[in-house]
Parts: structure tokens; C-alpha cells; sequence
């Protein structure tokens, strides 16, 4: 029967790519990513204080790589159907873009599945670079910590319940679903928010 030793062992025996791995993987993920390797800290694979430097590094890197990428796309594909999709997305969820880029940017790094799009939407809308980056990087410094923090809570849980590897994946789990139930119920709210805020603006 595996503990959870055994992931705390499988991490420190390849410490190099381990790190890597933080880097490049916040790059393309968020939360999920970023929850354990909150996780695997408080077990002790990881170095707290590295680990925040890597994820930063790599939160920023996304940055500035994805508001190229969408300058880039808006250079290439303008009409493509695909930035349709993004714009939908978008603006269903923040209608104020436009209008509150800062605000948009900040708070879409705290709403699942939606800074890649705004990231890459931003570029692709040409939003001024420098309030982009302000946003960006001042939602970073506070989302990063925070979702680690959030993986230390689900790791101090779990271990109460058991340190057998697969029931505290399980508790874990069920955790994370939670986290991804509170999410949404937040970003729906906020969206019915968003479309209360038009209701009285236009009226």
C-alpha cells in the first residue's frame, strides 16, 4: 500500500524537471496546476519559496507570450471564426472590457477557464500594453499565492483523513470539485452583477 511518501519521493528524485515542469505547465494550465503544486509543497517535495519563483516566472511568461500570440493571430487570421468564439467568450463573461480593460483583465485571472482568452484577446484587441501588463501582473502576485495557499488547504485535510495514497487523492478530489462548484457559483453571480450594472446604465 503506497502512502503519500511515495509522491513526496517520486518529485525529489527528479527535482530538475520537476521545476521545469512548474514553469512550462503554468504556462498552458491554472488552477488545477497551480492547487498541486500547492499540494506536493506542504508534503514537503517542493521548496516553497522556489516554487513561487517558477510559477511567478511562468505566470508572467504567459503574459507577455499570450498578448503576442493574439497581436500576432489579429495580424494573420483577423476574420477567422475562431476570435469570434474568444470574443463571445469574453464578453459574456466580462461585457465591460471594452470600456474597463484594467478591472477585466485583473479580475479574469480569478475566473476559471477565462484569463488564456483574455490574455490572448487583449493582444488581439490591441488593449493599451501598459495597463494590460499593470492588470496582469498585479492579479499574478496575488493568484499564485493564493492558489498555493488553497493546495496547502487541501493537502492539511487530506492528510487528516488518510495517508494512503489513493483516499487522499480521493478527499483531494472531491475538494477540487468543490473549489470548481464555488467558482462557478461566484463567476455567475458576477456575471448576473455585470448585466444588473447595464440595466441601470442604460436606463
Amino acid at each position: 500500500m503506497h502512502t503519500v511518501n511515495f509522491l513526496v519521493r517520486l518529485v525529489e528524485h527528479h527535482q530538475v524537471l520537476a521545476y521545469l515542469i512548474l514553469y512550462i505547465g503554468l504556462i498552458f494550465e491554472g488552477e488545477l496546476f497551480l492547487i498541486s503544486t500547492g499540494i506536493l509543497t506542504h508534503l514537503g517535495a517542493f521548496n516553497f519559496w522556489a516554487s513561487l519563483v517558477f510559477l511567478l516566472l511562468g505566470g508572467l511568461s504567459k503574459t507577455f507570450f499570450g498578448y503576442a500570440l493574439g497581436e500576432f493571430l489579429c495580424k494573420k487570421f483577423n476574420h477567422h471564426r475562431f476570435f469570434k468564439f474568444v470574443q463571445k467568450r469574453v464578453y459574456n463573461v466580462l461585457p465591460r472590457f471594452k470600456t474597463r480593460p484594467f478591472w477585466s483583465i485583473f479580475i479574469s485571472k480569478f475566473i476559471m477557464g477565462t484569463n488564456h482568452f483574455v490574455i490572448i484577446f487583449s493582444g488581439y484587441e490591441k488593449i493599451d500594453y501598459k495597463k494590460f501588463l499593470k492588470a496582469e501582473i498585479s492579479a499574478t502576485v496575488i493568484w499564485v499565492p493564493l492558489m498555493l495557499s488553497l493546495g496547502y488547504f487541501f493537502s492539511y485535510t487530506a492528510l487528516h483523513v488518510s495517508k494512503d495514497i489513493w483516499k487522499f487523492l480521493a478527499v483531494v478530489l472531491v475538494l477540487f470539485i468543490i473549489f470548481i462548484l464555488i467558482d462557478k457559483l461566484i463567476t455567475w453571480f458576477y456575471e448576473i452583477y455585470e448585466e444588473f450594472y447595464d440595466n441601470v446604465q442604460d436606463s
